[in-house]
């Protein structure tokens, strides 16, 4: 039975794809001293657990990105559930710490290899308007993850101890396996070109030396910066300098990240009206960016609204959901037969930007403002403005104008 790139199935193949990285990042959170406390290890050393994950996980995506572009987005999918399922198994077999960071390190490296599919799938079988509402979906599907596990995650806990929360993944990873027998390739592979260490290099040069890739890259990761500011920011803010209980955190968080779910949809509603990417992205980038700017006016005059936090944070998720999908695309467009490479330079952006983000917002955290959340969250607006304008926008001035009007993901 073959998965139709046009049903739900397809859809929802897509959202397990992209939320498969996340599962490991988020389901884990309310496990961390539980963790610690059955394997002798203080909770500070238990959050390496989230380090070694994310060290992984970009590492092995610059891996991935070439692979999937010679020999195809099934066989890293497939390499890459197997090596989830066997990291989860050992993560519930670790007796130390040590034992534990090892496979949380290859649990990684393996969700890094579906998530990156989800993402060169769409560019595979879809242009303008289409693969732009799919890269929504995809976008969308990364950020019901955290809306939703955590809470699992803390019940799993009750029920079953930490251990069973790393269940989850080998769960995903078996249904995908099941999944992928339904899967046509999608990419568009050459027989004759091999793979070898100067291909991936010539073609990594190839992504670095495209303006508009570069972009849009630069976009969307600085874009994601301003979202990692607030969601390290919000909980130092709430939590440490407001008291709020962690469970009142939670409704707030949750609140941000339905935002960037509204923000995806309100995307492919302006697509169907005709409005463009470049201009959503614009939209996206003036709304994050007056929020940004309102909020650090606040911080400086001494003001702690929560109301004022809130509606920053859900207006920042909101412009996220209109930016992310449109960068995706802009950046996957000039080099579809390349995309395995440009998404795992996407996404090795992306988490940079995120880490570097939150360690600048916990670093300059005061102890009682949302200063350092506001400062970090302006400054990688007003980059990602530099990034789309200063380096996108330049490109596209300087090509044939022919091309600029058959071009789909310019300012505008």
């Amino acid at each position: 039975m073959r998965i139709d790139p046009d049903s739900f199935a397809f859809t929802l193949l897509l959202g397990l794809l992209a939320s498969l990285p996340t599962l490991g990042i988020d389901m884990i959170l309310p496990s961390l001293s539980a963790t610690g406390a059955d394997l002798g290890a203080a909770p500070a050393d238990v959050g390496q657990a989230m380090s070694v994950y994310l060290l992984g996980l970009g590492a092995a995506l610059l891996v991935y990105g070439p692979v999937s572009d010679r020999f195809g987005r099934k066989p890293i999918v497939i390499f890459g559930c197997a090596i989830v399922m066997i990291a989860s198994l050992g993560c519930i077999l670790a007796r130390s710490l040590p034992e534990l960071l090892l496979f949380r390190a290859l649990q990684g490296a393996g969700a890094s290899g579906p998530g990156m599919a989800a993402v060169t799938i769409v560019s595979d079988l879809f242009d303008g308007a289409a693969a732009r509402a799919r890269m929504s979906n995809v976008v969308l599907a990364i950020n019901i993850v955290p809306m939703i596990a955590p809470t699992a995650g803390a019940a799993l806990l009750a029920l079953g101890g930490w251990r069973a929360i790393h269940l989850v993944p080998i769960a995903g990873g078996s249904f995908l396996l099941a999944a992928m027998r339904g899967f046509r390739e999608s990419a568009r592979i050459e027989p004759g070109i091999r793979l070898s260490p100067a291909t991936v290099v010539s073609d990594y040069l190839r992504v670095l030396r495209n303006p508009v890739c570069v972009g849009n890259i630069l976009c969307n990761a600085a874009a994601a910066g301003a979202v990692f500011a607030y969601i390290t920011g919000s909980s130092l803010f709430f939590i440490n300098a407001l008291g709020l209980s962690p469970y009142q955190y939670g409704l707030i968080f949750g609140a941000s990240s339905l935002s960037v779910m509204a923000g995806t949809l309100v995307n492919r509603r302006l697509d169907r009206s005709g409005v463009s990417s470049g201009q959503m992205i614009a939209i996206g980038l003036v709304l994050s960016t007056v929020l940004a700017t309102f909020l650090l006016v606040m911080a400086v005059a001494g003001g702690k609204s929560i109301a004022v936090v809130m509606s920053v944070m859900i207006g920042v998720a909101l412009s996220f959901g209109l930016i992310s999908p449109n960068a995706m695309n802009g950046a996957l467009r000039p080099m579809p037969e390349i995309a395995g490479s440009i998404s795992a330079v996407m996404a090795f952006a992306q988490m940079i930007a995120a880490a570097s983000s939150s360690a600048l917002v916990a670093g300059l955290f005061d102890g009682h403002s949302p200063f350092s959340m506001a400062a970090v969250m302006l400054a990688t607006c007003l980059l990602a403005i530099a990034a789309y304008v200063g380096i996108i926008g330049s490109a596209e001035l300087s090509r044939p104008r022919h091309e600029y009007k058959a071009s789909s993901g310019g300012p505008s």
